[in-house]
């Protein structure tokens, strides 16, 4: 968001808290403020904001309203008018206020209404106007008050409900016989702190619905006097007990009572147990409970003296279903003969390896769940199954598990599903599981890859393995045709292969997102099968993201598009190696144009020159010279001799001086005494070797053999080519200069010049 846009949001709050009449900067602040500024959604927050007035103006911009919490606020009067500009509220939440009337005449404004939660705020009284009978999509109703009388509820009593809550902590006064008027499939109690005749309101509880929960039920010595017979008497088939604290033997009374009533389904929530902790005898003949639920027990006493546990008067329920979860449980004893369980659920307990070892009595179990307890070796727990014969379902999920490769390893051959997810299972579970599988989850374990070791699950339709440390995924060739799920989610897997993902083709559903994928060459064609088989591929694209280079990180997968040339080897190479022929055949045609060979062989012979120069006596090689060259050349060449060669070399500087035979030879001498003398006296000697002066082209190895001497010389001595291009004369003729000026070598040393 802009800071201009943010600051028009902060302008439209800060309206907003004055027209709402909140006294602090409660919502100002709030972690809610998301909500509170989300005009087209569906669902408002304002719980907790110090508001004390509604204006119908605050609602005109939250037409699309469904739901909205106004509780724990300093609400006093409230009329309903100010929702007349959200003609789609259903849930309303105005509990935890200061409320002492409301204005029955504005009702009409929330008539689509299907959950009202007044309870907890300063009603006297429970009296319901009639104008509440225009509800009529009212499902959900909660109220609290000081008093109920017998017409209360007369406006409410033709409508029926699918939940009353009645908080009645404060609850000073009760006629007998109000509740009788309510019609509601579920009745919530709260019951009062102070009442003298607290059984009356309990008889009209349980003589309403089908469905009971009463909360807040304490007695420090019996409790069968004011619930006992009630319940024997009842009519509800769900009893739900919360938030209760009584003493051990009066919770077995209760469970007693229930027993024998019409009560099918128990469940008990927060129960803290006081004052003693021994076994209790129960007759469990004529029962209509079908499932005992007991979650978040408090025990306070846990020492016991009788013979038998205590805790034996849950494994002797003859019941079909049991819960007792989070309650400290480190052991259940094991069933007599006669039990019917069906469903055994011990999670979020201390139970440990021992459990049901050796226990034979639980031919009925089908489902058996031990989550979140402290159970160690895998094998102890499968050696527990062998005397299950009709156990489906074993969820062990959340224990410290693991499989001792030695151990030995049997399970009940029924079991179809197992839950070994949150342990600490490698790669050796696979040498450790029951033949018949259909569904296998090994979630968050420390599994690193899946071999042959799978074979032999050959009824396996689900397996589930995210948040392992797979690197790649599994060969779907060692599963079994009839498996119709993989989930590998939240692996390692970086650089998945095509391969992999074709051998899984016939897997109907495969969730492999959200991996650490390394965006690649090698990704792309596992892309390219993943779109042909995105219809297997759950989560396509948009779990499937790059991890790494980092310069990708967050692209999708499907967005990755590397081009042919960096991914193919023989495109990359042929592209590498014809880039470098054609520069080859470039400098080729360069050289060839601008003769670069030429230049190169006059720099080098350069080099040659000033190398010879730093490794000889200067000094030395002068004495007796005269001339710096002596010039020996066809007397045909005579004209380019004396108006080329000379010229260029002296420059009439006398910096260079050439022995020239037309000048220089002295008369009288024999030609080759002038020519001996001529030599001896000059620094260097320039023979000119042109057609005229060797009947044969030049280089030396067209010379012809008659002319060995020349090549013999040719082979040791210095030569340079006049060039025919009138561009490179200049070089040529910096080169001989220098040639000829540079110190002498220890011996003589000829210039060879080819025309």
């Amino acid at each position: 968001m802009s800071d201009t846009h943010h600051i028009l949001w902060l302008n439209f709050l800060q309206l907003y808290v004055s027209m709402a009449g909140i006294t602090g900067e409660d919502c100002f602040h709030s972690q809610k403020l998301p909500d509170k500024l989300s005009l087209h959604g569906t669902k408002l927050d304002l719980s907790r904001c110090n508001i004390t007035k509604l204006q119908p103006s605050i609602f005109q911009t939250y037409l699309n309203l469904q739901i909205l919490d106004l509780s724990y606020n300093a609400l006093e009067e409230l009329d309903f008018s100010v929702f007349q500009y959200i003609p789609v509220l259903q849930k309303l939440d105005i509990s935890y206020n200061k409320l002492q009337t409301i204005n029955c005449n504005t009702l009409q404004y929330i008539r689509g209404i299907t959950h009202l939660n007044m309870s907890y705020n300063y009603f006297d009284t429970m009296f319901l106007c009639k104008e509440f009978a225009s509800l009529t999509k009212l499902r959900h109703l909660g109220l609290s008050a000081r008093r109920i009388g017998r017409h209360d509820f007369l406006s409410i009593s033709h409508q029926e409900l699918d939940t009353i809550f009645l908080g009645l902590e404060h609850l000073q006064l009760y006629e007998p016989g109000s509740l009788q008027m309510l019609n509601t499939k579920k009745l919530h109690v709260v019951l009062p702190e102070m009442l003298t005749n607290s059984t009356l309101l309990l008889y009209d509880d349980f003589n309403i619905s089908t469905t009971l929960e009463i909360s807040h039920l304490q007695c420090d010595e019996t409790c069968d006097l004011i619930i006992g017979d009630i319940i024997q008497k009842s009519k509800i088939s769900n009893l739900i007990l919360r938030d209760i604290t009584i003493p051990w033997n009066e919770m077995g009374k209760i469970l007693q009572i229930s027993w024998h009533s019409s009560v099918e389904h128990l469940f008990i929530y927060s129960f803290t147990f006081i004052k003693n902790f021994n076994y209790i005898p129960f007759d469990f003949s004529e029962g209509s409970l079908k499932s005992l639920t007991i979650e978040n027990v408090i025990p306070q006493v846990f020492l016991h003296s009788s013979e038998k546990h205590p805790l034996t008067l849950f494994s002797d329920m003859i019941i079909k279903n049991l819960t007792i979860s989070n309650a400290e449980l480190t052991h259940l004893p094991c069933p007599g003969e006669n039990n019917i369980f069906q469903s055994l659920i011990l999670t979020n307990n201390k139970i440990t390896d021992g459990i049901f070892t050796q226990c034979q009595t639980l031919s009925s179990i089908q489902y058996l769940n031990f989550q979140n307890n402290i159970l160690e070796r895998l094998s102890s727990i499968a050696s527990m199954t062998t005397m299950m014969k009709t156990l489906k379902h074993l969820d062990v999920s959340l224990n410290r598990l693991y499989y001792d490769f030695s151990a030995t390893c049997e399970w009940s051959q029924s079991l179809l599903f197992l839950n070994l997810s949150r342990n600490k299972i490698s790669d050796s579970i696979f040498n450790c599981l029951p033949n018949n599988l259909e569904v296998l989850d090994l979630s968050s374990n420390q599994i690193l890859s899946i071999g042959k070791g799978v074979t032999h699950l050959k009824s396996l339709k689900e397996l589930y393995l995210p948040s392992n440390q797979l690197s790649h995924i599994p060969d779907c060739g060692f599963f079994s045709k009839n498996l119709m799920y993989l989930n590998i989610d939240e692996n390692f897997i970086q650089s998945p292969s095509m391969e992999q993902l074709t051998k899984c083709q016939n897997v109907k559903q495969i969730i492999v997102g959200n991996n650490k994928y390394q965006c690649n060459c090698e990704l792309k064609a596992f892309i390219s099968t993943a779109e042909v088989l995105q219809g297997n591929l759950i989560g396509w694209p948009q779990s499937f993201i790059c991890e790494y280079p980092q310069e990708l990180k967050g692209l999708i997968l499907k967005d990755f598009h590397p081009s042919e040339i960096s991914c193919n080897i023989f495109i990359l190479l042929g592209l590498i190696v014809g880039t470098m022929v054609l520069l080859l055949i470039i400098m080729f045609f360069l050289c060839k144009y601008f003769d670069v060979p030429w230049y190169i062989r006059m720099i080098l012979q350069w080099l040659r020159r000033k190398y010879r120069l730093k490794n000889r006596n200067n000094e030395e090689s002068i004495i007796g010279k005269c001339f710096h060259a002596f010039i020996s050349y066809s007397q045909q060449d005579y004209e380019w001799v004396q108006n080329s060669l000379i010229p260029n070399l002296e420059k009439g500087d006398n910096s260079i001086k050439i022995c020239h035979h037309v000048r220089d030879f002295i008369p009288g001498r024999t030609i080759i005494e002038n020519i001996i003398n001529s030599i001896e006296k000059s620094y260097k000697s320039i023979f000119v070797l042109s057609p005229n002066f060797v009947q044969n082209p030049i280089p030396q190895y067209l010379i012809p053999n008659k002319y060995s001497q020349l090549k013999a010389v040719m082979k040791r001595k210095t030569y340079m080519e006049w060039p025919k291009e009138k561009g490179k004369h200049g070089l040529f003729w910096a080169n001989l200069r220098e040639a000829i000026q540079t110190n002498i070598p220890l011996e003589d040393e000829d210039i060879f010049v080819f025309t």
